[in-house]
């Protein structure tokens, strides 16, 4: 398994892995965000590509390209390497530098850093079929109303992940009545129980329930009948591109 990533020109946009940590989460007290362990793994299923260079994005609402108006606080004339207004009506379009190449079968999923919510701009998603195409692909993100956006240096512009997408379309949901399995529904309803119990606990200041203040069977990979997951993760640890 590989994701090569060529470099177009010589000096192209840092490629590194994906870091679990957001400012957001970091604000709340006790960092308590940082419970809920799926947003810690989205966050670094993957690799970031970063601004090479502070970016402000001016949009006035039109639907031309005049009306987006793009600054950095370097070189003017280096703004079009990096960003553009190609498809116009308040979307922003970023160059990556690098063409990217996959194994039979294998994309690329690329769209912004996940959980990363940024006020007035929301990222555009796409997938690639990395695993022929000769060319590279373009990170987009589309204004949601008039105004000023700013990307700063060192930013990532561009989340990308691998995705099998041919093995998904071999799948067929199967929707049933949760009574067709009684073993899950043992499961289910020990797990209904006791939530519905610690927060009872929990709202009337019990210490025991205070000293715990969250409940931990997923972080810890155990169901609350006590059986273990054979295989949990707490924590995403890629490899950082190495230069060949």
């Amino acid at each position: 398994m590989r994701l090569e990533c060529y470099k177009i020109h010589d000096i192209a946009p840092e490629i590194v892995a994906g870091r679990s940590q957001r400012e957001w989460m970091d604000a709340f007290p006790d960092r308590h965000p940082y419970r809920c362990l799926p947003l810690t793994m989205a966050n670094s299923t993957g690799w970031e590509i970063l601004c090479p260079m502070d970016i402000k994005i001016q949009w006035n609402g039109g639907p031309r390209k005049e009306d987006i108006k793009l600054f950095t606080t370097g070189d003017p004339k280096a703004v079009a390497s990096f960003a553009d207004s190609h498809f116009m009506r308040g979307i922003v379009t970023f160059h990556t530098g690098h063409l990217f190449r996959t194994p039979p079968g294998w994309g690329v999923w690329v769209t912004g850093p996940p959980n990363w919510p940024k006020d007035g701009i929301a990222p555009l998603t796409g997938l690639v079929e990395t695993d022929w195409l000769p060319f590279p692909f373009t990170m987009n993100w589309a204004m949601t109303r008039p105004g000023e956006v700013v990307f700063r240096k060192g930013e990532p512009f561009c989340f990308i992940t691998l995705f099998e997408h041919k093995k998904l379309e071999e799948i067929t949901p199967e929707r049933k009545a949760m009574s067709t399995n009684p073993e899950l529904v043992k499961e289910y309803e020990a797990w209904t129980a006791s939530r519905s119990d610690f927060n009872s606990r929990l709202a009337t200041g019990e210490e025991k329930a205070m000293k715990e203040r969250w409940q931990r069977h997923y972080m810890k990979g155990e169901k609350v009948t006590g059986d273990k997951a054979d295989d949990h993760q707490t924590k995403r640890r890629l490899k950082q591109p190495k230069d060949m």
